[in-house]
């Protein structure tokens, strides 16, 4: 500068003036020169900053490049929520405490309040000693913990809201100039603008994937209604060409692609069984434990069965499930159809067995050709078997055993069984196997041989019930037995039972009579004293009397039977009609 005037003659007071002037010059030209630099670096921040996408990475390159930028100890982001009106640092650079990252400034608290409320900068080059604003003793203790002393906050603004407030901090006492508050504004400007557009294209992003969440159900929902459609189809088919049950469940595993089983009630245990109940009160398709799915094929309150399902290439959901259900009706239909059949079959086998044990000769004439007319050969029956369970469930055991082949039917209160098994006792086993399972319930059954069908059926049905109705005076309520093992009673209490009520009446009649006017005990204790080896004490053990109980009841005894009923033959006659009386009571 002193070069310039070299050699020019002014006065004093105008070389200064001019001197000043220069180094004014110089001044301004190095702020701008600088000025110049720093806008071109945020410019140049700027454009890198636009180009990320992820916000948390986006935020922690806002924080790095206004730290390099302004040159502060301490930069630092707090992001704004506008539902609470709270502040959260987000992200920081430079802090050494670990409570800082994450710190939350209450609505109206500290100099980040001040900043979201004037939508303006708000510096301090004492934060101890601030007055402008309220303090916050969380606030407060963390500043004190980072050592910072001066704080500048500027604003994020996008459009009229505000998104955040960007700081840049000390730790000494630092007067921030217009430039540092201008630079650090315009690049708040600036990121503010890129992290609201990033946050929008975060938005675009989602709702993006969104969709393509929402077109990937609507094509699977699509495909799953292709599925049930093609199953619909299938099962109509079924109906209308006369299929059967079984057949539903491979069609039902053909379109959903998993494997289907058919299950009867009587096939029923474990998880599946608990899951098929659990379908049976709700009518929905039900997982099990074990990871099938049972879905119960119900005609009104009553369990035909079940399809269980085992998850295979297609993911089960609402329009597959829905599907089993569907399926599950079909085959209830396809039962109730083929039981019908076999109702009007078993009728007419039924009415068959009706007129073999007929006393009528015209209802059994011809009965060789009528029985061959519904496949059923008489040469070929070789046993029978009488049934007995109570009258409600009757009907289900006729059901279940219409798959004997042979005929069968309601018969004076007792089901019969005519069937080809050649050893009576293997047929009462496996029909007493069959009845019991279905109705769930103490099942007798009696078998008997016949030699031809024609001639001694009768007697052997007659003999059968004859079992039948004394086997629960011994004891025996739910047992498969034959007619061979209890000849002796079946003998007595068969055709000729009127002669054994005369014999019961000539040997302990007095008894018996006593005991109906008396309404006594005479002959409950002559059972048990007998069947106790003749000890009055363990009898009235029997009893649950006393003994001198017992020693009374016996010389009424004798008293009505005479001094010598205890001698060896009429004892044994005793105890024979005694038995007879006991087993004459029996249903």
């Amino acid at each position: 500068m002193d070069s310039l005037l070299t050699g020019v003659t002014l006065p004093e007071q105008d070389t200064a003036r001019i001197r000043y002037e220069i180094r004014r010059l110089r001044a301004t030209s190095e702020r701008w020169r600088r000025r110049g630099q720093e806008l071109a670096a945020l410019f140049s921040s700027a454009r890198e900053l636009a180009q990320l996408r992820d916000v948390d990475e986006l935020l922690g390159r806002l924080v790095e490049r206004a730290h390099d930028l302004v040159g502060t100890d301490v930069t630092y982001l707090s992001e704004f929520d506008a539902k609470s009106r709270e502040l959260r640092v987000r992200t920081t650079l430079g802090t050494v405490a670990p409570s800082f990252l994450g710190l939350r400034v209450p609505p109206g608290a500290g100099l980040a309040s001040q900043v979201v409320e004037g939508r303006r900068p708000y510096w301090t080059s004492k934060y101890a000693a601030m007055t402008e604003a309220p303090h916050d003793s969380a606030i407060d203790a963390a500043v004190a913990a980072e050592g910072l002393v001066s704080l500048l906050g500027v604003p994020l603004l996008a459009g009229d809201e505000v998104i955040g407030v960007l700081f840049a901090a000390n730790r000494v006492e630092h007067a921030f100039s217009p430039e540092e508050i201008s630079l650090l504004s315009a690049f708040a400007d600036h990121a503010a603008i890129v992290l609201q557009t990033a946050r929008l294209l975060a938005r675009t992003q989602d709702s993006a994937d969104d969709a393509r969440r929402a077109y990937g159900e609507l094509a699977r929902h699509v495909e799953a209604m292709e599925r049930a459609s093609e199953v619909h189809s299938d099962l109509t088919s079924l109906v209308l060409q006369g299929g059967q049950a079984p057949d539903v469940a491979t069609a039902l595993g053909r379109a959903l692609r998993c494997h289907v089983t058919l299950r009867d009630p009587e096939h029923l245990d474990g998880p599946v069984a608990d899951a098929v109940d659990r379908s049976r009160h709700s009518g929905r398709c039900t997982p099990a434990s074990d990871g099938t799915y049972a879905v119960a094929v119900l005609a009104g309150p009553t369990l035909l069965g079940a399809l269980l399902l085992e998850q295979g290439e297609v993911e089960f959901g609402p329009v597959e499930l829905r599907t089993a259900e569907r399926a599950a009706q079909i085959t209830a239909l396809l039962n109730l159809k083929q039981d019908a059949m076999l109702e009007a079959e078993q009728r007419v086998r039924g009415d068959l067995l009706a007129d073999m044990l007929s006393d009528d000769p015209d209802r059994r004439a011809d009965i060789a050709t009528r029985a061959r007319a519904r496949g059923i050969r008489l040469d070929e029956l070789r046993s029978v078997v009488v049934i007995s369970v109570p009258a409600e469930l009757r009907r289900g055991a006729v059901r279940a055993l219409r798959r004997t082949g042979g005929p069968v039917g309601e018969h004076a209160d007792r089901v019969v069984a005519i069937t080809s098994y050649p050893d009576p006792a293997t047929a009462s086993a496996l029909i007493h196997t069959m009845v019991r399972r279905t109705v769930r319930a103490p099942v007798l059954a009696v078998g008997a041989g016949i030699a031809d069908v024609t001639d001694d059926l009768r007697t052997q049905v007659d003999a059968a019930s004859a079992c039948v109705r004394i086997l629960p005076a011994l004891g025996l309520n739910d047992t498969a037995v034959t007619t061979d093992e209890y000849l002796p009673y079946t003998a007595l209490f068969g055709p000729r039972e009127a002669r054994v009520t005369r014999y019961v009446r000539r040997v302990i009649g007095p008894v018996l009579d006593w005991d109906a006017k008396h309404a006594g005990k005479l002959l409950p204790t002559l059972a048990a004293y007998l069947g106790n080896r003749m000890s009055p004490v363990a009898t009235a053990r029997a009893l649950h009397v006393h003994k001198n109980t017992v020693l009374q009841r016996l010389e009424r005894t004798t008293e009505l039977l005479g001094e010598d009923w205890q001698e060896p033959d009429r004892l044994f006659r005793i105890t024979v009609a005694v038995r007879l009386a006991n087993l004459a009571k029996s249903p």
